[in-house]
């Protein structure tokens, strides 16, 4: 999953991964935006997106998520109006990170024990990049979009699964730092 995309309005992100077996705790992740602004692209985020919340201005959205994996195709999705964004907003980027939290807070589960993951982000019909989490099986969340506006307004995508070994409070700190 990688490439540059650009001239992007409306793009939708979708996550997929299978149920946990039975009688084993459920696995959930759950995809998030950190939105920046261009004064401050590296630093704190704007704000934030994920379960259960939206952007203040209605840009992003999470359309549907699961706690489980349960159901067919894809199990979780956002949706970033790029084009309607205020002008100071100038990148986003876009993260799962897995819900887990075993005995006394310990990070149990990687990528690497949950199946079927897939993403999808795509404008339209048109899918813009289709990956999954093989590359990163020991992480326990990841960035797989980077989405940045240029000097004349438009967007681009930067997609590429970048793996943390982070709990999800440190995963948004840190997941839209500046990259070595």
């Amino acid at each position: 999953m990688s490439g540059v995309r650009k001239s992007l309005a409306k793009v939708e992100i979708a996550l997929r991964w299978d149920p946990s077996p039975a009688g084993t705790p459920a696995h959930d992740l759950d995809i998030i935006a950190a939105v920046y602004t261009a004064a401050d692209p590296h630093g704190e985020p704007a704000h934030l997106v994920h379960f259960g919340s939206r952007s203040p201005d209605g840009t992003i959205t999470l359309n549907r998520d699961s706690q489980t994996g349960q159901g067919f195709g894809y199990d979780e999705v956002m949706t970033l109006e790029l084009n309607r964004m205020a002008p100071e907003l100038a990148r986003v980027v876009v993260g799962v990170v897995i819900q887990d939290t075993g005995p006394r807070g310990a990070r149990t589960k990687t990528f690497a024990a949950i199946g079927g993951t897939g993403i999808r982000i795509r404008e339209g019909y048109t899918d813009l990049a289709v990956g999954d989490f093989a590359g990163v099986p020991t992480a326990t969340a990841a960035t797989v979009a980077q989405f940045m506006r240029d000097a004349a307004g438009g967007w681009s995508l930067d997609a590429a699964v970048r793996g943390f070994d982070a709990d999800p409070g440190e995963f948004v700190r840190i997941m839209g730092a500046a990259r070595p």
